[in-house]
């Protein structure tokens, strides 16, 4: 089994049946596991990321109409089925944090975005691998509150990995 494969197994464990998951009660009697892209190495990637002079902070607006305060790090490039597309990276005081929406949200993907915590490099380079994209916990109970992707992050190329839509 591949590291990843072990990933998602313990991840769907944790979802099944551990006190914290973000399935209701109801949603575990029946839950058989998270529903998930093929491994795609093309989509694990060390990208160079042009950092913004200044860090403007802002308020990235939440699932339950609140806000969560964020820096805008940075952008990066790269390539996905002939497509060149773009992404800013975000910080706050948790960490990097990079959400973005699809354009198989609603249908394939959850339609307000995945998310993902790139990794820092030595050089201003962040692996990114998104395999590990996930949904946020409000794709599975609306009683959690997650940030909303900011417009710049919603793409209009498919990414074909990580999580799936959820479905009951």
């Amino acid at each position: 089994m591949s590291e990843l494969n072990m990933f998602r197994a313990e991840k769907d464990e944790f979802f099944g049946s551990h006190p914290q998951s973000p399935l209701t009660r109801e949603q575990k009697k029946n839950f058989q596991g998270l529903k998930y892209f093929p491994e795609n190495d093309a989509l694990r990637l060390e990208v160079q990321v042009s950092e913004f002079p200044v860090k403007e902070e802002f308020d990235m607006q939440t699932s339950t109409g609140g806000v969560q305060r964020y820096q805008r790090f940075g952008k990066f490039s790269f390539s996905v089925e002939g497509q060149t597309v773009e992404l800013t990276i975000y910080r706050s005081e948790h960490g990097f944090f990079l959400p973005f929406v699809d354009s198989l949200a609603g249908s394939e993907t959850y339609p307000a975005g995945r998310y993902l915590e790139p990794d820092p490099l030595p050089g201003g380079r962040f692996f990114i691998d998104f395999n590990l994209a996930y949904n946020p916990y409000c794709a599975y109970n609306e009683m959690w509150s997650c940030p909303i992707t900011p417009a710049e992050n919603r793409l209009k190329a498919a990414i074909r990995a990580g999580e799936k839509l959820f479905h009951e």
